[in-house]
């Protein structure tokens, strides 16, 4: 009985975290990060100003995650 409750605990906190993955947690400056490898970053617009980017990564239990920040955009001429 408690093997089986194990099991379904462990299944349930997976599709939690599949779940969340697809959402994305805006940074917060100091917020701790555990980044192991870098998915992909989403293209910075061809702006003049501060637009959101999203990085998607796996963190280092392989986990996926979804981080979205501020950059300047690419758009402004010197």
């Amino acid at each position: 009985m408690q093997k089986n409750l194990l099991i379904l605990a462990l299944l349930g906190g997976f599709s939690v975290q599949t779940f969340a993955a697809d959402e994305a947690v805006a940074y917060r400056y100091g917020m701790p990060l555990d980044i192991a490898q870098v998915l992909s970053i989403t293209p910075v617009a061809d702006v003049c100003g501060v637009v959101p980017v999203e990085m998607t990564y796996l963190d280092s239990l392989g986990g996926k995650h979804i981080l979205q920040y501020s950059e300047f955009g690419s758009g402004c001429s010197n």
